[in-house]
């Protein structure tokens, strides 16, 4: 987006109102469940808006993500293979199982649903119009095959979408023939060991604990760091595999049941075969985009790290300052918000509403998420302030009280960064690069 073609007070004054029509959205939902009152059509001018490159305003920066359906639950799913899930067909049968149950769900929120659905199965999927509804949310039913398409596994048109999942997902296993044997060689065995060490760390601990997934971990971080010699496996990529696993699986978990609870090794061997190439795949696009946070000395990290600092002094100079008078260094908990994207600081389910996201935004997972740390620090701006010592203030960076987040929250994050991406969008050199 042009800076030069930026209006910096609209940007901000629409940024505003998205936060605006966030906390009204949050107050009628609260009065409606009170009051037991039925759904209502969503007039036009209650919608969020954001701005496009061409200044336009698009509705989506303050719609939240459709909630589960109530009335009839799901039992297991248990397709024959990934491929036939993801057809046009598939698309639209999960799309018609979700709007057959929608005693829950708003009117704007079916309605939602249903533009996925078409978008999807249409012939060429739209993805400029997909990113778009994106921004603010992918429904559950359809956020697999969405992100596979986002993150650019997946093509837009719909009759390549069966044959590139066999084509790559074989090929995905022809590289296990390949190396996978290799691990416990003397070149690759403090990999492979560092790997089993980090996984039993990561989160959900009772999903990643199940003897068949810890197996698949293992295997896609393995290839991943053999066939990427420049970095190599780093701590802190593992994390970055969990996301996409849990929503690839999520497709075949009761709706009722959360899915660290579900039992990985009662689904059928080719779904699981499925899943682990996918995860591979998109993991492997989402690092292409970062890699040199993970490379020799990890130098994208060090300049994010810088960038936030720069981009908070001028965002709170006031936090800036209580930061610097008690020697916290940013690198000392700012790393870690870069290097495993936030993803231990908010729970499982806030990340994957963030990487809906993160996905639809031009360089997300680097540019876009460099606001979103800005604005997650100045979010606890009194917090900060109240700690008047070294230990204090880092203890509270280190464990800030965000268990009991969820899409809200997210939401109202995400609406604030994009705030301070147009504030400043004018002012290119507000950090040094």
């Amino acid at each position: 987006m042009a800076a030069e073609n930026l209006n910096t007070e609209v940007a901000i004054e629409t940024a505003n109102k998205v936060i605006q029509n966030h906390t009204k959205l949050q107050e009628q939902n609260k009065f409606q469940e009170i009051k037991q009152l039925g759904d209502r059509p969503v007039a036009p001018e209650e919608l969020s808006s954001h701005v496009t490159s061409d200044n336009k305003i698009v509705k989506s920066a303050s719609e939240s993500q459709i909630p589960k359906s109530s009335g009839e639950k799901h039992s297991l799913q248990r397709h024959q293979s990934v491929p036939q899930q993801t057809s046009a067909a598939v698309v639209n049968k999960l799309a018609d199982q979700a709007l057959m149950n929608t005693a829950g769900l708003s009117e704007r929120e079916a309605f939602r649903l249903e533009k996925f659905k078409q978008l999807l199965a249409g012939p060429n999927t739209d993805l400029d119009e997909l990113r778009k509804i994106s921004w603010s949310g992918i429904p559950k039913p359809v956020r697999s095959i969405t992100w596979k398409i986002l993150s650019g596994y997946l093509p837009a048109n719909v009759e390549r979408r069966e044959g590139t999942l066999k084509r790559k997902q074989k090929e995905y296993f022809a590289f296990i023939e390949q190396y996978y044997n290799s691990r416990n060689d003397e070149t690759n065995q403090s990999t492979y060991r560092q790997i089993q060490i980090d996984i039993p760390r990561m989160s959900p601990e009772t999903l990643i604990l199940q003897p068949v997934v810890t197996e698949i971990f293992e295997r896609i971080l393995f290839i991943w760091a053999i066939r990427h010699p420049a970095s190599g496996y780093v701590q802190g990529i593992n994390d970055l595999v969990t996301p996409f696993f849990v929503v690839f699986i999520s497709d075949y978990v009761a709706e009722e049941e959360e899915v660290e609870n579900v039992d990985v090794s009662s689904l059928p061997e080719e779904v699981l075969r499925n899943i682990e190439a996918d995860s591979y795949w998109c993991m492997s696009k989402l690092l292409d985009g970062i890699q040199d946070n993970y490379t020799f000395a990890q130098p994208g990290i060090q300049m994010k790290v810088k960038m936030l600092e720069e981009l908070v002094s001028r965002i709170d100079e006031h936090v800036h300052r209580h930061l610097h008078q008690y020697e916290v260094e940013y690198l000392q908990f700012a790393f870690r918000w870069m290097n495993n994207l936030l993803m231990r600081e908010v729970p499982l389910r806030c990340t994957i509403r963030l990487w809906d996201t993160y996905q639809s935004e031009p360089e997300g997972f680097s540019h876009f998420h460099l606001y979103v740390c800005a604005a997650f620090l100045v979010r606890w701006r009194k917090e900060i302030l109240e700690e008047k010592d070294f230990h204090g203030l880092l203890i509270l960076l280190q464990n800030l009280p965000t268990a009991h987040w969820g899409n809200e929250d997210i939401s109202v994050l995400l609406a604030e960064a994009y705030r301070l991406k147009f504030a400043f969008a004018d002012a290119p050199n507000h950090y040094k690069k």
